[in-house]
């Protein structure tokens, strides 16, 4: 009976109690999941347009310019000898511009 007696008098109280968790959850999801989605998205799109001959950066930082596509993997030249094979997943972006000016 006690459980019946907190509903009965409090069931108002218990939606007021909620409401500000639900506000933050929904402020979290549109201001850090929502972006973070379209990030990610627009990663995969550039993932699967680059070809040889872009300059990539990866997950670690390496600086590269792709000389061949594969299915799962990319082959990309950093420095003058060094080539090296990376995953898909290994490509953080696109080299900026910049940098290839200086």
């Amino acid at each position: 009976m006690p459980i019946l007696f907190i509903f009965q008098q409090g069931g108002g109280n218990i939606f007021v109690a909620i409401l500000p968790w639900i506000l933050i959850f929904g402020v979290f999801y549109f201001l850090l999941i929502v972006p973070q989605r379209k990030r990610q998205r627009a990663l995969q799109q550039t993932i699967e347009e680059l070809k040889a001959g872009d300059k990539v950066v990866t997950n670690g930082g390496i600086v590269g310019t792709i000389t061949a596509v594969r299915d799962t993997t990319f082959l990309i030249r950093s420095g003058e000898k060094s080539i090296l094979e990376i995953s898909r997943a290994a490509i953080s972006g696109l080299a900026a511009e910049d940098e290839e000016k200086k």
